[in-house]
């Protein structure tokens, strides 16, 4: 299971790194750019205004179980998409950072597989 968090682990800050894994994460909006850019946060990396976000993603395991997560209130909007801000009037796209690609999968079965023989 620790092998398993780990990869959990490498692979957020691939996905962090990339902008998203395999696909590209949605672009921000002009808006966005036009309010970072004026912040002086552009240009920039998309969820990645001070590396809170991608900072706060913690690994835990055990015998039974590795899991992945954040503490953060606002990650579960980038990571899902959905209504936010005033009135919940801005669509927030999803940006799954929180995903594993098939090659992790593929490098979880083989430590699985090392560990069982």
């Amino acid at each position: 299971m620790k092998n398993i968090a780990g990869i959990f682990a490498y692979s957020t800050e691939e996905n962090f790194k990339n902008e998203g894994r395999p696909d590209k994460w949605t672009e921000l909006s002009e808006s966005t750019i036009k309010q970072r850019t004026k912040n002086k946060q552009w240009p920039g990396m998309i969820l990645q205004i001070s590396g809170q976000l991608a900072s706060s993603v913690n690994t835990y395991y055990d015998d039974d179980s590795a899991i992945i997560g954040s503490n953060l209130e606002y990650a579960a909007i980038h990571q899902i998409g959905g209504q936010a801000g005033r009135s919940k009037s801005v669509e927030i796209p999803a940006r799954p950072f929180l995903q594993l690609t098939p090659e992790d999968f593929e490098e979880i079965l083989q430590s699985v597989g090392s560990y069982l023989k």
